[in-house]
């Protein structure tokens, strides 16, 4: 059993990665601006599971959530930032200050976490520290660079947090999920049919959390396309841009 703190999972994945979780008898504390949904959730799992309403911009709610946490279930074992905002412009009709919106809880929401969560994790000699990514903060891909910059931005710290803090036994991963049906991506140009189901992807994420790899899919199929995106990101980046132009125009036919 493990002590899990996740940052946004009042919906979609990041639901169903909790109540995953929280099946196979890890306690788990959620931190999200809405939390109604975890609310319903606590009553199966009242010893187990503990919401707390916060906001990944904020540094005073994170280190609140964080403390609450360690108070109710001991040292934390893995801390994941989940939280996400995504928009759906191009960068000409994109404001600078949308980008740094985006950036604040994307990217400064994970540096907050883990920078609150370190001195604990340094102390105890162990944890694991898991940021939410996507594949097109690997490849890139048409109207979303916003979101896919603060991607790529949390791929490299990720990258230099694990090589700082392998002599405290602690490692950083990064979730790679597929695109997925929620409501975060309900403006993306992709039929929804091309879209995996959250609950598959959020079941298969619980499943490996205790995953070795840097990087850790919910499937066998994911992780060999994640690798090819990895070796190839802006061929797959203008690919499945094309492909999802050419879907869009055929179903409006």
């Amino acid at each position: 059993m493990a002590n899990i703190l996740v940052v946004g999972a009042n919906q979609g994945i990041g639901y169903y990665l909790v109540e995953r979780l929280l099946e196979l008898g890890n306690t788990v504390t959620v931190l999200d601006i809405q939390i109604h949904a975890i609310e319903i959730l606590k009553e199966k799992y009242q010893k187990t599971l503990q919401p707390v309403i916060a906001d990944a911009r904020s540094l005073s709610d994170i280190e609140n959530g964080v403390l609450q946490a360690i108070r109710n279930f001991g040292d934390i074992d893995i801390a994941i930032h989940n939280a996400c905002l995504c928009t759906f412009e191009s960068e000409h009709d994109t404001d600078f200050e949308i980008y740094q919106k985006v950036m604040n809880v994307n990217y400064f929401g994970a540096l907050r976490l883990a920078k609150t969560v370190l001195p604990h994790m340094r102390r105890a000699k162990k944890g694991r520290i898991i940021f939410t990514s996507s594949g097109v903060g690997v490849t890139g891909f048409a109207n979303i660079s916003p979101y896919a910059a603060s991607k790529g931005a949390i791929e490299s710290l990720a990258k230099c947090l694990q090589i700082e803090n392998e002599e405290y036994g602690i490692s950083f991963h990064l979730f790679h999920p597929p695109l997925t049906d929620t409501k975060s991506a309900s403006e993306v140009s992709v039929p929804k049919e091309f879209m995996a189901k959250a609950k598959e992807v959020g079941y298969g994420l619980a499943d490996r959390i205790w995953s070795k790899r840097f990087v850790i899919c919910h499937s066998a199929i994911q992780t060999a396309q994640i690798r090819f995106s990895y070796r190839h990101p802006l061929f797959i980046g203008k690919m499945m841009t094309k492909a999802a132009k050419k879907a869009i125009a055929s179903e409006k036919k």
